[in-house]
């Protein structure tokens, strides 16, 4: 089953509600899984960055994702991310995940301890063999430190559980090495402002955060370009989508950015969990004037306009 697992399609890494008190809310959190899976993503991914899980306890965050588990009640697949300082907080998350009978665990590196290759192979593979489970990596060396490099991909990638790598360095060359010497791990588009050299270079997937507030629209990308292979169409979505991209990407402020968009979106999503603070006015008028417009172009495009 391990080995078969598709990585296919849009998967939505959740933000988590916060109350006044900084709180989890639980039934807005509800709304919005059931918004998602309404709107036709592939799948979620609980416990990211993007639902500050570093402002989680482990306790928390296994709180939330068995929350999500069972609101999805199997309808699409949910991962559930197990990046953390300790080894055995990640290794508690990774057999939490086989309890609540979830999908699959996201394997991120240690942040802050700048582990070597060989380290970082060997703690993947430890937390691999705690749960069994089908393997998203996560590489991003802007937060984490390091990069998931040659020795690290060919040590772990002979586990038949990796199947895929969310790959958000920034650094094309990258998606080129995935593409030509590790076709065997799935890789899947965590650079949103790539999305589209992703597909070309034959990634069936991306985990976007822009999804949890405009998940037609990241769909709507994804099929155009993955599915009919038209890649003359998907640059116009492409086009429309890179201011949103320019402001989540490039303003320092992504998780504010996505909760402020679920907030505009009619769901709530409540404050940033110290120590982020959310956006000022002039952030949010600004964010909210290029989901405007581009809600609009993309929506005239996908009409045949």
């Amino acid at each position: 089953m391990t080995a078969r697992f598709k990585l296919e399609g849009i998967y939505t890494p959740v933000i988590t509600p916060f109350d006044d008190a900084g709180e989890i809310d639980f039934e807005s959190l509800a709304d919005l899984v059931e918004r998602l899976v309404t709107a036709g993503v592939h799948g979620l991914i609980s416990g990211g960055s993007t639902g500050e899980n570093y402002a989680e306890t482990v306790e928390e965050r296994l709180q939330i994702a068995r929350f999500i588990t069972d609101r999805v009640k199997g309808r699409i697949p949910v991962f559930v991310g197990t990046g953390a300082l300790r080894t055995p907080d990640s290794i508690a998350l990774a057999e939490g995940a086989v309890d609540m009978g979830a999908t699959g665990i996201l394997l991120g590196t240690p942040p802050y301890s700048v582990p070597t290759e060989r380290e970082n192979a060997l703690n993947a593979l430890a937390i691999d063999r705690a749960c069994g489970l089908p393997i998203i990596l996560y590489n991003y060396p802007g937060r984490m430190g390091v990069e998931m490099g040659r020795e690290f991909l060919d040590r772990v990638g002979r586990s038949a559980n990796v199947i895929g790598i969310k790959e958000s360095s920034g650094d094309i060359n990258r998606v080129h090495l995935l593409a030509r010497d590790y076709p065997h791990i799935q890789m899947s588009c965590g650079m949103d402002d790539q999305a589209l050299e992703f597909f070309a270079w034959g990634a069936q997937s991306w985990i976007c955060g822009g999804s949890n507030f405009l998940p037609e629209e990241h769909i709507a990308l994804y099929e155009t370009c993955v599915i009919k292979g038209d890649f003359a169409k998907g640059r116009r979505i492409m086009s429309a989508m890179l201011p949103l991209m320019r402001v989540l990407e490039q303003g320092g402020k992504f998780i504010q950015c996505i909760k402020h968009g679920v907030e505009v979106s009619g769901l709530h999503a409540g404050p940033m969990r110290p120590p982020l603070k959310g956006l000022n006015k002039e952030e949010k008028r600004e964010l909210e004037q290029v989901i405007r417009t581009l809600k609009t172009t993309v929506k005239s495009i996908c009409e045949g306009n």
